[in-house]
């Protein structure tokens, strides 16, 4: 049970939290490391992915061999032993096959081509974090790390966290910033019972935004070269991420949850720059409830209820 996600002053025994420049790590990677990457016009390499739009089985197209490696870092393929150790540029079976697999995973259209709508969606801005493979156990929709892990340090149990002081974002004061973590934790400390080495380096603004580790490690850092905001009304810039959705999101791969194939889930790989998906859909709570029971308080009603109001509204605007 969890009794309690507390902000700490000083450093604490199990969740750190801190900004971090992007020189900090080391190229290798961690087991139970999330990455969260996100790419738009400034990312040079994602955006030229848009050259290959309408190849096909049998297409070659030069430099489609880099998006056989985007492929590849998402777990949906591997490099043949007689290639060694490198992709070409044909568009051949086996890529027809990790296309057919990426579409059917993300609710696409299965037409195991580079279509317009599967371009986009690997154009999107997203989490590193690999979506298929030995260390992914995946449901219907939601997904939990290899072994289904989780916090088990008693019950009750408290989860602290901190900032560290020397890490910090300079243009966003610490009560807006602890008060976007308390919001964060506190969405999913209300659905689960209880009363409330590294990896990849950072790579700049819009490469590579922050990585967190599954249960029990707890470490969660971003990158500082991102243009972080708690209110896009003051914040202009076109590449602003909003902290609060991305601070969910990680924390949902703290207490042990991978992604969610479900677009509108806060567990979603994708969030665009200058936009906002904070609150936990049904999806993303049925998840962290099958890794730790429910909240006695909590109501699927009430979360139902608001579902429902978002697409009413939805369908509104698009009727208008």
């Amino acid at each position: 049970m969890f009794r309690l996600f507390s902000y700490l002053s000083f450093l604490s025994f199990f969740l750190f939290l801190c900004f971090l420049p992007r020189f900090c790590f080391p190229a290798r990677i961690t087991p139970g490391q999330v990455t969260v990457i996100t790419t738009d016009d400034h990312n040079a390499m994602w955006h030229s992915f848009n050259r290959f739009k309408e190849a096909e089985k049998g297409s070659h197209v030069s430099g489609m061999s880099e998006l056989k490696k985007f492929f590849q870092r998402f777990g949906y393929l591997s490099i043949p032993d007689n290639q060694n150790d490198s992709f070409t540029d044909v568009f051949d079976a086996k890529f027809e096959s990790a296309v057919i697999l990426y579409q059917e995973k993300f609710g696409l259209p299965v037409t195991g081509k580079l279509d317009s709508e599967t371009i986009s969606a690997i154009m999107s801005p997203r989490c590193g974090v690999s979506d298929t493979g030995p260390k992914v156990h995946a449901t219907k929709h939601f997904a939990y790390f290899y072994g289904s892990p989780r916090w088990e340090r008693g019950s009750p149990m408290t989860l602290n966290y901190a900032f560290l002081p020397s890490n910090m974002i300079d243009y966003i004061s610490l009560p807006e910033i602890r008060g976007v973590f308390r919001r964060s934790f506190s969405k999913w400390a209300s659905v689960i019972p209880g009363d409330h080495g590294d990896g990849e380096p950072f790579d700049g603004v819009l490469g590579v935004l922050g990585h967190a580790f599954s249960p029990e490690n707890g470490r969660f850092h971003l990158d500082e070269a991102e243009t972080w905001a708690v209110d896009f009304g003051k914040v202009k810039s076109k590449v602003a991420v909003d902290l609060e959705s991305v601070a969910t999101h990680e924390i949902g791969h703290i207490l042990g949850l991978a992604h969610s194939s479900v677009k509108e889930a806060v567990m979603y790989p994708s969030l665009k720059p200058r936009s906002k998906k904070a609150d936990l859909k049904v999806d993303d709570v049925e998840g962290v409830q099958a890794l730790y029971g429910s909240n006695p308080n909590f109501r699927y009603s009430s979360l139902l209820e608001s579902e429902i109001l978002l697409t009413s509204n939805r369908l509104e605007t698009w009727i208008m």
